[in-house]
């Protein structure tokens, strides 16, 4: 965004950012906050302290203890996020009456170096293979025309886990252990629920499907889901039935009994997709199987279900939209620097990405705003 876009926007963003205040520290340190986050919101090419802090007439020295060590409380103001958020979704418009869409995923960032916290050779989608980087795991919303991300955690790898006096040196605590990603979100999922964020449902792709103890939770949580399976997911049609992998389900159905849906896409568009359910049994409790082929180019997906009272169709349509966090992390990345942080430091890090989705957050209620004057 140019000084001439925000100009327009300034008097806005200043009063969003002062809901954040109390959790800002000190008058100085809050100045760094504005700052900060102004920079954020610019369009200079890299957001990282130097040009920030150049931005703000400030020394990069300054800023950068801004990020690391200066009192202000990063925790609250993710936890004052997402009732903001949590409350602009209850009121936004929700024509496709689908509901709150919780969106769980991760996202990744190619790094040099073994300094930056959490960083190894690991599977990057970034680059779509492995390679020498951090990975972040997200918990995302949208409903209607709102589309927010609502949390950042660092995925520790056990190699670092492990290193107690390696993760002391990048200032990670010593409570901060490797979790499997699926337990992160599931952490995520509380505290947002804790904040009052309410879900219809969540969604999430195969990594997170595939893991039978994350679909456990969630049903025992009273929270309805829909996510993605590999072809390997293992079914049975009753309690204590004979299990057979999500595939065998395509082979007796491929020629009749099919439905239709037509899913509007993210990118412009829409696909349809061929569709049938059935009741099976897995992670311990009662799920519907969707098996979904895309009638254009053949593509399979499954997804399972612990909702047995909506629609297939419904729960299709739920499932598709979790390309809208792909959109999220594109935004994130290209406008608001998320991946721009450069340093040392694991609180620096985690502050730098708590202001990344507090601007985020101002970025993405505006661009609903303006989506419904366009329609007028």
């Amino acid at each position: 965004m140019t000084d001439a876009d925000f100009a327009g926007i300034g008097p806005g963003f200043a009063a969003y950012l002062r809901g954040f205040r109390r959790h800002a520290g000190s008058a100085p340190t809050a100045r760094h906050v504005g700052a900060y986050c102004r920079g954020l919101l610019s369009d200079e090419p890299r957001k990282t302290v130097e040009p920030l802090a150049l931005r703000a007439g400030t020394t990069v020295r300054t800023l950068q203890v801004f990020l690391k060590a200066a009192a202000w409380d990063e925790a609250g103001m993710g936890g004052t996020l997402r009732r903001k958020s949590g409350a602009a979704l209850a009121a936004e418009p929700d024509p496709a009456r689908l509901g709150t869409v919780g969106l769980i995923d991760e996202t990744s960032v190619a790094k040099k170096g073994d300094q930056t916290p959490g960083v190894q050779r690991q599977y990057l989608g970034c680059v779509g293979k492995v390679d020498n980087g951090i990975v972040t795991v997200h918990l995302g919303a949208c409903r209607g025309d709102l589309k927010v991300l609502l949390d950042a955690d660092l995925y520790l790898p056990r190699s670092w886990a492990a290193d107690r006096p390696r993760c002391r040196a990048a200032g990670i605590p010593d409570d901060k252990r490797h979790e499997a990603k699926w337990k992160v979100a599931v952490w995520q999922w509380v505290r947002a629920r804790r904040d009052g964020v309410g879900f219809d449902w969540l969604t999430f792709d195969e990594g997170y499907g595939a893991v039978p103890a994350f679909l456990w939770v969630l049903d025992r949580g009273g929270q309805a889901y829909v996510g993605e399976v590999p072809v390997s997911y293992r079914v049975a049609t009753r309690d204590g039935g004979r299990r057979v992998e999500a595939r065998e389900f395509l082979k007796p159905t491929a020629r009749k009994g099919w439905e239709r849906v037509v899913v509007r896409q993210e990118t412009g568009g829409v696909a349809v997709w061929k569709y049938r359910a059935c009741e099976v049994f897995a992670a311990r409790h009662r799920q519907r199987l969707v098996i979904a082929v895309n009638a254009a180019t053949g593509e399979v997906k499954y997804f399972v279900t612990n909702d047995r009272r909506r629609s297939a169709r419904t729960v299709l349509r739920v499932a598709f939209r979790r390309a809208v966090v792909e959109h999220l992390f594109r935004v994130a990345k290209q406008e608001v620097g998320f991946t721009h942080f450069e340093g040392r430091s694991y609180r620096g890090l985690m502050r730098h990405l708590t202001l990344a989705l507090v601007v985020l957050g101002f970025v993405s209620v505006h661009a609903a705003g303006l989506r419904k004057k366009v329609r007028g």
